[in-house]
């Protein structure tokens, strides 16, 4: 009912300077657990770690209850609090970090980071305190001068997921490496409507080191509703109405595994394996807003006939 009194830019504002905050105050308490725990490697200071990471989730999830009217999330009854999953999803904002972090019941969320985020003052060094791999690609040009960065990101990503294995955790991974633009699906030439082409690799060595702990994957779609292209914009100026995620469970025996480095043909089975989840993903994205266009539709008949 306050919501519908408050201006909705004033909302917008108020939500971002929450997670701004929220960033902030937990962040610094991550950091300097984070550097205690170099120089006391015990589990009750990998405990508080945890502790202030886990509050920043639900501080995230807060500020979007403040800064959206509607927060709808599907969650898979199979998932548990205590359990260990790696989740993958597209990428439309970043946003996103803060959504899937809000979501509840999910588990410590982790983040496949780019390198370049490990500069950003409490984000990078929060993410590093929590040992979240920070992925630093290697083009051709580079890989041919020095043969030996063509594994780094092979390596880093395992030495990482290793460290997941002492605590809860949601290893997320957003699948096409990128955030979706209407410029780079065309560039792409992708066949999905709704999405960019999804990278395999770092799925792939994910579930090659955890998958004998992971109790599941997770397929989450994202969704927003907003006026105007840019999520980030809509959010802190009150526009965002709706964020909607929903969660779809795969039992790990489903999935193939095996060693996408070193084996060809498992690695051209699980890119099929991965292309077939992004089209089933493509074909709900593409049914939730034919559903959510036919809403409204049905609703204006409704007030027609009165």
């Amino acid at each position: 009912m306050l919501k519908q009194i408050i201006p909705k830019w004033f909302l917008g504002l108020s939500a971002c300077a929450w997670l701004a905050l929220n960033t902030f105050v937990c962040g610094l308490f991550v950091l300097i657990f984070g550097l205690i725990k170099l120089l006391l490697p015990l589990r009750f200071i990998s405990t508080t770690l945890h502790f202030f990471y886990g509050m920043w989730c639900k501080g995230n999830h807060i500020g979007l209850r403040i800064g959206c009217d509607h927060f709808q999330v599907r969650l898979p009854k199979q998932l548990q609090s205590q359990g260990w999953y790696l989740l993958i999803s597209n990428h439309l904002s970043w946003l996103d970090i803060v959504v899937l972090s809000a979501l509840e019941l999910l588990p410590a969320p982790k983040f496949f980071l780019k390198d370049e985020l490990k500069y950003v003052p409490f984000i990078g060094t929060g993410a590093w305190a929590m040992g979240m791999p920070f992925m630093k690609r290697a083009s051709k040009q580079q890989i041919a001068k020095n043969p030996k960065l063509k594994g780094m990101d092979v390596e880093r990503t395992k030495q990482s997921c290793k460290n997941f294995r002492d605590h809860p955790t949601t290893v997320i991974n957003f699948v096409e490496g990128t955030r979706y633009t209407k410029q780079k699906h065309k560039r792409q030439g992708s066949q999905f409507k709704h999405l960019l082409k999804p990278k395999a690799g770092g799925v792939a060595f994910a579930l090659e080191v955890l998958s004998e702990q992971l109790d599941g994957l997770l397929n989450a779609s994202l969704a927003y509703h907003l006026e105007g292209d840019n999520v980030v914009v809509a959010f802190a100026s009150g526009k965002l109405e709706k964020i909607a995620v929903n969660v779809d469970f795969v039992a790990i025996e489903d999935i193939p595994l095996g060693n996408y480095q070193a084996d060809k043909e498992y690695r051209i089975q699980f890119q099929n394996y991965m292309n077939v989840l992004w089209q089933n993903k493509d074909q709900q994205l593409s049914a939730y807003w034919s559903n959510q266009q036919q809403q409204p539709e049905a609703l204006t008949k409704e007030l027609e006939q009165l």
